[in-house]
């Protein structure tokens, strides 16, 4: 691959370059016609441009957008799948509105989901055992690694969950193995939740349906688990897991969760055993699974978590997690809702699911013991899978994938260093300079796309202003990236051009007249082999570290490098270097678009519509950065997948051309954002806030100060809230000046209004903090008496620069001394949710550091406190009614587990007490 010159597999040594050259005269007319074909049309390459943008359009819609018809209870038969039947229950529970965890909407739901599952059991096969169960959880305490929840204890109480189990009755052995089928009932405060997730929720019944139909062939039971808890911290599942005497049968866990609003429902996450993926994909119908996703995930790079992870993680169990994930930006907000639902969403995942279930509770080889226990799966046994085009599923295992990357990369390397022994130190420095073309196309490309990022909020009245039409990041940030890495490249051009020249006017045999021409087409073939190159390098990185999106490096290096193989090197037979075939671009590039390109995007527009919620600790981050991030991602994608395409274009008459049409758009992207004719946020996807009535007695203890009330205003997009006050009008005054810690995150840019913020709250529910005893014997320890007051929603900061381990205790002993997981920013968090008959009074037993003292030297400074607490109350005041009531239409309430409610009370204890 890396030869200078002769692609002759009989060439002579390279110490006397002039030998490998033909002798003038026989040379002649071919040099000439090589010459004559050096300009490429630029008709040619406009097409071929615009057939790749088409390409990566037409793939991602059948990858991801083209979903099943709908099918009706009669098409489906009585033991199909029927979304119109699951649409009736997405329906009911969705009319009931937000129903959080404690919210009397939630027990309506809960008894709907029981009334249905009762009907299941009335229609079973009569060979068939349905039993229901609404199973009441008491307090539990669930403390995860990884993850959104690393540093947390998630403490729950008074949940109630809804239990199916289909079993065949004449199989003795499916009662002791069970596969679980699980997702949340419950939603977060400010939405429907018709994605996240009743649309879960009815894809479930209508499977329970149609399997209690099936279950008389069975080797395995089923259980359906409709669990609540899951927004307040995964506690549905862990309450499950850890109190039912169903969990010790169950061999794998499938969850079902959503990060947006319908679409197709694919794979994101399987646990360390391989068997379950490797099940679905040999039965679905319309497989869609990326491990992308996984490694994405895994990774941190997406804050969030979901019940999978106490099955993974606290139980040991192996499976599948699903979830939707189209049109994300509307997740956690008012527009999760019925309306926006895509017809064959649910068809899509409930045929897949059937299909898997019906096979798996079939099979004798179901894992029959917790993985996480058997010792024998190590990072060989983990999968690596990927669909095509929606349409048939790809699964091998670590140990394949290990061995076909090892042996790709010693079959690289082997061509790589016998062409460079070959080609002597001209290839070596010919490859050493197109390796620097690559740098210089990533440094030109990001420095472009990011430049844009910096200045989108100096010139936009939002930092994001292309969430609502993610189109107008083509132009705002793949149009400057692709400019970028053509520039860039072209430097490196340049420069390999320059060298080669050096090497070339050494060789006098060589006509004067072409030399100029083949020195070009030498340096083009440089460029397109260094692209070759740089997938070389990801694959050694991704193999070394196991990742399995490495699948995505092998086959951007293989096809094209086979493409160039096969037309190039083996099927040329002249000496001279020579314009690099159309055809070896399109053959080399089909397979990796294939695979790549629905992905591609669907990555793009998840971490567009993520960006409304950015700003997770609002004001704390640059305005710049969520676009910042768009524009790097953008701009790596393209420059991993155009560096073969820009290899072609420097010989090209349509360069030209291509560059004035990119600064056009460019042009025209930047004029549509600066005019505001596109808004940046619309009905249907909204910029996310919070209003909260706070009433801060932080600085309260020992009485020396009243409360303060206000109603604070704060979002976790991007960007000032100059545009919603002026709407709202309502005496708010915003900036920086007035930071809020929230326990669980701080706002430190938001705005706040003391107007009213004495009204709708009493001091009857403001928390309390007393130190019931203060013994230094042996060590010191601490007792703390906690009242909550009417609050089973809270969260409690604990210095752990003061403080090295805590006892806390409710009814019962909730989080025993020792095992904790590690802190965060020096605070370990313990958050409650749970149901209204939950406690509301709790002891805490401190154990000092031995040098807690030390901040006692700093007196002049503001210390942390020893303590934090923050109380919600899903309670309206008037004044918070009216501002909610006065919001833009392009505004949403957003809820997390760890965002407030709308009243929340603020108190902290001191160090030094």
């Amino acid at each position: 691959m890396g030869r200078t010159g002769s692609s002759s597999t009989s060439r002579k040594p390279m110490n006397k370059p002039e030998e490998n050259i033909p002798k003038v005269d026989d040379s002649v007319p071919q040099t000439i016609s090589v010459a004559r074909r050096t300009k490429r049309s630029p008709y040619v390459w406009m097409s071929l441009l615009l057939l790749t943008i088409y390409s990566f359009r037409a793939i991602y819609q059948q990858q991801f957008e083209k979903l099943p018809i709908p099918l009706s209870a009669e098409q489906a038969g009585k033991r199909g799948f029927s979304e119109t039947e699951a649409l009736k229950h997405v329906k009911a529970l969705t009319s009931l509105g937000p129903h959080p965890v404690g919210s009397d909407a939630l027990d309506v739901a809960l008894e709907y989901v029981l009334k249905e599952a009762e009907k299941i059991k009335k229609t079973a096969h009569w060979e068939v055992d349905v039993e229901v169960e609404k199973f009441h959880a008491k307090s539990g305490a669930n403390r995860l690694s990884r993850g959104l929840f690393r540093g947390k204890t998630l403490v729950y109480s008074d949940l109630y969950h809804v239990l199916l189990r289909v079993l065949p009755k004449y199989a003795d052995e499916a009662e002791e193995n069970t596969i679980l089928v699980s997702s949340h009932i419950d939603t977060v405060f400010s939405t429907e939740g018709a994605g996240d997730c009743s649309s879960c929720i009815a894809v479930m019944l209508e499977l329970a349906r149609g399997i209690s139909q099936w279950a008389h062939g069975f080797k395995s039971g089923v259980i359906f688990l409709f669990n609540t808890g899951e927004e307040e911290g995964l506690s549905g599942a862990h309450s499950f897991m850890s109190q039912h005497p169903w969990n010790n049968t169950i061999r794998l866990a499938v969850d079902l969760e959503a990060i947006g609003l319908g679409g197709k429902s694919g794979i994101f996450q399987t646990g360390s055993h391989p068997w379950a993926v490797e099940t679905f994909a040999s039965v679905a119908k319309y497989p869609s699974a990326q491990i992308v996703s996984q490694d994405l995930f895994t990774s941190g790079a997406i804050k969030s978590g979901t019940d999978f992870q106490v099955y993974t993680e606290f139980a040991g169990l192996s499976g599948l997690d699903f979830a939707f994930t189209d049109n994300t930006a509307v997740y956690h907000t008012k527009n999760d809702k019925f309306e926006l639902l895509k017809p064959g969403s649910l068809q899509h995942l409930g045929e897949n699911m059937l299909a898997f279930l019906l096979r798996a509770a079939a099979s004798s080889k179901l894992p029959t013991n917790n993985v996480m226990e058997e010792g024998q799966n190590s990072d060989q046994d983990n999968a690596v899978y990927f669909d095509i085009l929606g349409s048939y599923m790809i699964v091998y295992r670590q140990r394949f994938a290990t061995l076909l990357h090892n042996s790709v990369i010693i079959q690289s390397l082997m061509i790589w260093t016998t062409s460079l022994i070959m080609g002597g130190f001209p290839a070596t420095v010919s490859l050493a300079l197109s390796c620097l073309s690559l740098i210089l196309m990533w440094t030109f490309s990001l420095s472009f796309s990011a430049s844009v990022a910096f200045i989108l909020p100096i010139i936009s009245p939002s930092p994001v202003p292309y969430v609502a039409s993610p189109w107008l990041v083509v132009g705002l940030f793949a149009a400057p990236a692709f400019l970028g890495a053509l520039a860039g490249q072209y430097v490196g051009f340049l420069i390999l051009q320059t060298y080669l020249s050096n090497v070339y006017s050494k060789r006098e045999q060589v006509l004067p007249s072409i030399r100029e021409e083949l020195i070009r087409l030498e340096a083009e073939r440089w460029l397109f082999k260094a692209g070759s190159f740089q997938w070389l390098i990801f694959l050694i990185i991704g193999n070394y570290y196991k990742i399995g999106s490495s699948y995505l490096a092998l086959v951007w290096l293989v096809s094209p490098a086979f493409a160039y193989g096969l037309l190039e090197a083996t099927l040329t037979p002249a000496r001279f270097p020579k314009p690099l075939k159309l055809a070896t671009l399109l053959i080399g590039l089909t397979v990796p678009l294939l695979v790549s390109a629905g992905t591609i995007i669907q990555l793009a527009r998840f971490i567009i519509g993520s960006a409304v919620r950015f700003d997770r600790n609002p004001g704390s981050t640059p305005e710049w950065l969520g676009s910042v991030i768009v524009a790097v991602f953008v701009a790596v994608v393209l420059c991993l997948t155009t560096v073969y395409l820009l290899s072609y274009l420097h010989l090209s008459g349509a360069k030209r051309s291509i560059v004035f049409a990119t600064c056009l758009l460019f042009g025209f992207s930047i004029a549509t954002v600066v005019s505001g004719i596109v808004p940046p946020f619309s009905d249907v996807i909204a910029r996310t806030v919070n209003v909260v009535h706070v009433v801060d007695t932080t600085k309260k203890y020992g009485g020396e100060q009243d409360p303060i009330s206000y109603v604070s205003l704060f979002s976790t997009t991007p960007g000032k809230l100059t545009r919603e006050v002026e709407h709202i009008k309502e005496g708010f005054t915003c900036g920086r000046d007035k930071p809020i810690d929230y326990v669980t995150f701080s706002v430190d840019y938001g705005c706040w209004t003391h107007e009213g913020g004495e009204n709708g709250w009493d001091e009857s529910d403001i928390p309390s903090l007393l130190v019931d005893s203060n013994v230094s014997n042996n060590g010191r320890v601490t007792t703390i008496l906690i009242d909550t007051k009417g609050s089973t929603r809270w969260s409690l900061g604990i210095n752990t620069d003061e403080i090295k381990d805590f006892k806390f205790k409710g009814e019962e002993e909730l989080v025993p001394v020792g095992d904790k997981n590690s802190s965060v920013d020096g605070w370990h968090t313990i958050q409650f949710a749970g149901g209204r008959d939950s406690p509301t009074t709790f002891s805490l037993t401190l154990f000092w550091k031995n040098n807690s003292t030390k901040s006692v030297e700093a007196k002049n400074t503001v210390q942390p406190p020893l303590l934090k607490l923050r109380t919600d109350f899903n309670r309206l005041t008037p004044k918070a009614e009216r501002v909610i009531s006065k919001l833009p239409s392009w505004c949403s309430l957003f809820g997390k587990s760890t965002s407030p409610l709308t009243l929340a009370f603020l108190t902290a204890l001191p160090v030094h007490i």
